[in-house]
């Protein structure tokens, strides 16, 4: 077992926040082939034809796939041999990709079973009827891409040919796991959990495949491999599970405890019809007075803008051990977390975030598309959707930032409807946690009142994030006004520092690059004391954790070198501290200036 799976990338099992046992990883060489742009369409469901080899989960753009395409990729197809065990008789079987970009349509022996549309969301398809427990079977992937026709939300891909500025090599097809697991047909289809630790309790919101009569749901809560609460319901979909939790421990980024919870699935005779393992920290995290708080204390973020690209497999990492290493990277520099820029962090990563209490920001990939455009707008929303709930079990997670920099030259209707929306639904699906409507800009409804602010010297952007009476604003023709929301600013700095000469294609980054590394640091000492000093900001992003093609904005090069000591860097980050009096705002959440 042990070779086999060293012989299979991305082993792990793929989502740790509802472990199974009892899976199979598809993760490995597949067969593929690339359509020519504009060329006519060649129907490949039969799996013929696809010549070329490469590596799953990376995506045929990066050099872990072994092949590294980089023009524009409409149309790919994917196939390999897929054996159903023979003890999954009578058994659901899901077929689940963890991203696929951007949408796709799955074939079995040459039938069609499913498909989905969306580049950054996790999905499976019931393939029960399609397979045979003991046979083999021909599957068979096609994917479509269209990164540059407006339509779709892609994040910082390039949509023109080649990367440039702060847009990187695209991202098509098959970027994260595929495997198989059975099922019983009663399984849980999915759970939410609440955390109130405030109210000393866990609440259970669960969902089933299908419900049998007199099923019953068995939730055990155990801290330290003892259990410390149990409770048992009736199966009903969506209908909460109250557990009290004696003696509650909080989850807190000094102190991120966490719950084992294991939910159990029975029927009336009590026979055992799934069973789900998860991971919950109980913390309270709300808006109080204007001021963003957790378990009753101010927070103030100290966050790092973390884009998650890696040199050779572009969205995806290489292991696991290399998304711990980035958030061990930010943690050495002084950052108590990482807003995840444009992209969909792995499941891994979150898991990671919640073991060693590091705070996140979950933002869609939402560049790329017209905001104006309705179809564009549902091709976001209904993405969105999914991301959410995929990642609202991590207390790790603490907002919610659905867009980044809307589009400025024409806000009109559609456009503050779809900001709106956006931060109706993402409400909707979770009350628990604050949204932050548009990062930067154009905001229309938010929790959170961001600014983006690039200035390179730093008296102006002193001068800038205080102007008389309330807020910086970046847009305030097109914005409400500002409502006494938390203010923070959370992209600024990104200074550039090229520290490889060999960097991609031209060097890019914010304002003219330092003469000297006491020059840089010197800049990045006056822009920090700038943020942290100005009235009302509570909190801040610095760009960026690391380099990413020609960008050279970060504080490591793109394949993780500290370009200056993780010491000194965590010297100048370290020095926010909590919120002065100065910063607190009063009982109507208006900020007292001095």
């Amino acid at each position: 077992m042990a070779d086999r799976r060293a012989a299979v990338p991305r082993p792990d099992y793929p989502r740790p926040q509802f472990r199974r046992s009892g899976w199979a990883s598809l993760n490995g060489p597949w067969r593929c082939a690339i359509d020519a742009p504009g060329a006519p369409p060649v129907d490949r469901r039969d799996g013929e034809g696809l010549d070329r080899t490469i590596l799953v989960p990376f995506c045929p753009e990066s050099r872990l796939s072994g092949i590294g395409h980089t023009d524009f990729i409409e149309s790919l197809w994917y196939a390999r041999e897929i054996e159903i065990p023979a003890d999954w008789a009578d058994r659901v079987i899901h077929l689940h990709f963890g991203g696929v970009d951007w949408s796709c349509t799955v074939f079995v022996d040459g039938r069609p079973v499913g498909e989905h549309h969306g580049g950054s969301a996790a999905f499976h398809l019931d393939i029960t009827r399609f397979v045979r427990p003991g046979d083999r079977h021909r599957l068979v992937v096609h994917v479509r891409d269209a990164t540059a026709s407006g339509l779709l939300p892609c994040g910082k891909q390039s949509r023109r040919r080649e990367s440039h500025g702060c847009y990187y090599t695209r991202v098509t097809g098959i970027w994260q796991s595929v495997w198989l697991e059975p099922l019983d047909p009663a399984a849980l289809e999915d759970a939410a959990l609440i955390p109130d630790l405030a109210g000393g309790a866990l609440t259970i919101v669960p969902t089933y495949r299908a419900l049998v009569a007199g099923g019953r749901l068995d939730v055990e809560i155990a801290a330290g491999g003892e259990t410390v609460a149990r409770a048992e319901a009736a199966t009903r979909d969506g209908v909460p599970v109250h557990v009290p939790v004696p003696a509650p421990r909080a989850w807190a980024p000094e102190d991120p405890f966490l719950y084992d919870v294991t939910l159990t699935v029975r029927n009336a005779a009590g026979r055992r019809r799934d069973r789900v393992a998860m991971r919950a920290g109980l913390r309270d995290l709300g808006i109080e007075d204007g001021v963003l708080m957790l378990n009753g204390r101010p927070l103030r973020p100290r966050f790092v803008l973390d884009q998650g690209y890696f040199p050779d497999g572009l969205w995806t990492a290489p292991d696991v051990a290399s998304l711990e290493h980035d958030i061990a990277l930010g943690r050495s520099f002084g950052f108590n977390g990482a807003r995840l820029h444009q992209k969909v962090f792995e499941p891994a990563y979150l898991d990671h975030a919640d073991r060693t209490g590091y705070l996140t920001w979950v933002e869609a990939p939402s560049w790329g598309f017209d905001e104006n455009e309705p179809v564009a707008a549902r091709n976001f929303l209904s993405e969105w959707a999914r991301i959410v709930r995929q990642s609202r079990n991590h207390p790790s997670v603490i907002a919610w930032t659905p867009l980044n920099e809307t589009e400025t030259r024409t806000v009109g209707p559609e456009h503050r409807r779809l900001v709106r929306d956006a931060y109706d639904l993402t409400r909707q699906l979770d009350p628990t946690r604050p949204v932050n409507d548009a990062s930067g800009w154009v905001h229309q409804r938010t929790d959170l009142w961001t600014v983006h602010c690039y200035d390179q010297d730093p008296e102006a952007l002193r001068r800038q994030l205080t102007p008389p009476p309330d807020v910086f604003r970046n847009h305030p023709d097109a914005e409400p006004p500002w409502e006494g929301q938390p203010y923070l600013v959370d992209e600024f700095g990104g200074i550039q520092w090229n520290a490889d000469a060999g960097a991609p294609g031209d060097a890019w980054g914010y304002g003219d690059a330092p003469a000297s590394e006491a020059a840089f640091l010197e800049r990045l000492e006056g822009l920090v004391a700038a943020v942290d000093e100005a009235p009302g900001v509570q909190g801040w992003c610095y760009t960026q954790l690391t380099d990413v093609e020609q960008e050279v904005n970060g504080l490591c090069t793109a394949d993780r070198r500290p370009k200056f000591h993780p010491a000194r860097l965590r010297a100048v980050f370290e020095r926010g501290g909590v919120i002065a009096p100065d910063k607190t705002p009063g009982p109507d959440g208006r900020v007292r200036r001095p």
